[in-house]
């Protein structure tokens, strides 16, 4: 049975779910900063994943960095797996501007989280939602 990892339900926020993936929004306005869970119980590496889910988890990595990378309009788009500190399986997608908080380094830690303002988290779930269509489901 999949559980989302507690560090993942403390840090992020839920906007659903893709046909493997639960999709978070982490909970720093600093940057759009995405997570994709596949909803497999006890993964914490890509090869443990069916090679059927292997593609789909990069085929719903790749059209939601797609959606994120023109609807943000990016300078460049992260996208990674590191899982040092939460080891279960999860993709980073993370929109990068030149002018934000920790350009040219990596996100993490470098400035302190900030919170979002009352309505962009729902704003940001109903453009992806027309984004995505059909295939972000409730979770």
């Amino acid at each position: 049975m999949f559980v989302l990892d507690s560090r993942l339900q403390q840090d992020s926020l839920v906007l659903g779910d893709l046909e493997l993936c639960r999709l978070l929004l982490s909970k720093d306005a600093n940057y759009p900063w995405f997570i994709l869970v596949p909803r497999r119980a006890e993964v914490s590496e890509l090869f443990q994943l069916s090679a059927a889910d292997q593609q789909q988890l990069w085929q719903e990595t790749t059209r939601l960095a797609e959606a994120l990378n023109g609807e943000f309009a990016a300078d460049k788009m992260n996208v990674a797996t590191l899982g040092n500190v939460v080891s279960q399986l999860h993709m980073h997608v993370v929109v990068r501007h030149r002018d934000d908080a920790a350009w040219p380094a990596p996100v993490w830690g470098k400035v302190p989280a900030i919170d979002y303002a009352p309505g962009q988290v729902e704003a940001i779930q109903q453009r992806l939602r027309a984004l995505l269509g059909n295939d972000l489901k409730e979770a």
